[in-house]
């Protein structure tokens, strides 16, 4: 790979004003935040900025606001988290970026931070827009990107912003995750098993397709399953199923002839009639109509722990199961320790990414231990299958 223009301690940064992207995109459920873990990766390097004597602008994103007034995707508690965790003064700048930003943050000294409100609820964001990277722009000297979990999205504060940043580099937590990704696929063993949950099937039909000619084994998990049970002639009763999946899922059939990857999906379920219901185990083609399959059975467990028992590399990304519920956790959950449980023996190369596969891990306080835990999810995936993403090209 080309090398990437990376963030250290011999740029001057003194008196400078520095964007730092990061990514604060939490669970957070009546203001309080459910899992912290990317928050407080994130808080040494503000804090070693700050050392530097920069004035720090903090910038993220928070869910997928319906629209610019959308208040129920306020990054406030995460600013009410950052104040009491980071000794220096931290302000909250709750209007949306215009270009008389600039003027209205000139009260900022060095060492201080202005944490600025969910970068969606600016209409820009998402579209790349090119006015809102010059307003981005004017406010700094300095352009650092530390959310490699956003590095997928061609959006302004990711993408578009480099080109009126002349200083722009990734942060350490960026270039960690792309090491250590680099590090387990460059020195990957075989066999190799990809475990693969979530519940979208047409977002990683191109990763999907790729790990076929990478993999020995491809486990599909989560809600994702449901559509290859479907497929099967399985009934699947009110299960989450992604309209128009028939096509893809056939694709993905008739792709795997060409290679010598296995494709293991679950063939025993714990259901129930709603999310916050109780458990039932129910084997293939025994859901009824008036049920959800929440999570894998015992069989489904057994049989992947076996497969990952012989495999000398897993990637994992994606939850088993509805685990915010416990009665649907043990899915999740038993994959984390068996994962855990052989790397720590030495025998496994494990990665494992995405936020709520990191949420059920914190959430249940499990004592774990993997050759990379990643915060990303959709950028893993892609970086996974070989794609270019936009916020590491603009950056190389």
């Amino acid at each position: 790979m080309e090398k990437i223009r990376s963030f250290n301690d011999n740029i001057d940064i003194k008196n400078k004003r520095v964007i730092l992207r990061s990514d604060f995109n939490v669970p957070i459920i009546n203001d309080v935040i459910q899992d912290k873990t990317r928050i407080n990766l994130s808080i040494p390097f503000i804090q070693n900025l700050l050392k530097k004597q920069a004035k720090v602008l903090l910038i993220s994103h928070l869910g997928r606001p319906k629209n610019d007034q959308d208040s129920n995707f306020s990054l406030k508690p995460v600013y009410e988290y950052l104040k009491k965790k980071i000794e220096n003064k931290v302000y909250f700048f709750s209007e949306k970026i215009t270009n008389k930003t600039k003027d209205k943050l000139s009260f900022i000294k060095n060492g201080e931070i202005i944490f600025f409100e969910n970068i969606r609820l600016n209409k820009g964001e998402i579209k790349n827009d090119e006015n809102l990277a010059k307003d981005l722009s004017s406010l700094c000297e300095v352009y650092i990107n530390d959310a490699f979990s956003c590095a997928h999205r061609k959006q302004t504060s990711i993408h578009k912003i480099t080109k009126y940043v002349k200083n722009s580099y990734a942060g350490p937590l960026f270039m960690n995750e792309i090491h250590s990704i680099d590090m387990v696929l460059n020195n990957k063993k075989s066999p190799t098993t990809c475990i693969i949950g979530g519940s979208k099937i047409s977002t990683k039909l191109g990763v999907i397709n790729s790990l076929i000619n990478k993999v020995d084994n491809l486990i599909i998990v989560g809600a994702m399953a449901n559509n290859f049970i479907k497929f099967k002639g399985n009934k699947v009763g009110k299960s989450l199923v992604e309209s128009g999946s028939e096509k893809i899922v056939q694709k993905i059939y008739n792709n795997l002839d060409r290679g010598n990857c296995k494709i293991v999906t679950p063939f025993d379920f714990v259901v129930s009639s709603s999310t916050d219901g109780e458990a039932t185990l129910k084997d293939l083609n025994e859901v009824s109509e008036n049920e959800i399959i929440l999570d894998i059975g015992p069989k489904t467990i057994e049989r992947i722990s076996n497969i990952i028992d012989i495999s000398k590399t897993v990637l994992w990304n994606g939850p088993a199961g509805y685990f915010e519920n416990k009665n649907f956790s043990n899915g999740t959950i038993s994959l984390a320790k068996k994962i855990s449980n052989i790397t720590s023996k030495n025998s496994l190369i494990s990665i494992v990414g995405g936020g709520d596969t990191i949420s059920c891990i914190k959430n249940y306080k499990l004592n774990v231990n993997f050759t990379h835990l990643s915060t990303a999810g959709g950028a893993f995936l892609e970086y996974i299958e070989g794609k270019n993403l936009p916020g590491i090209e603009v950056l190389k």
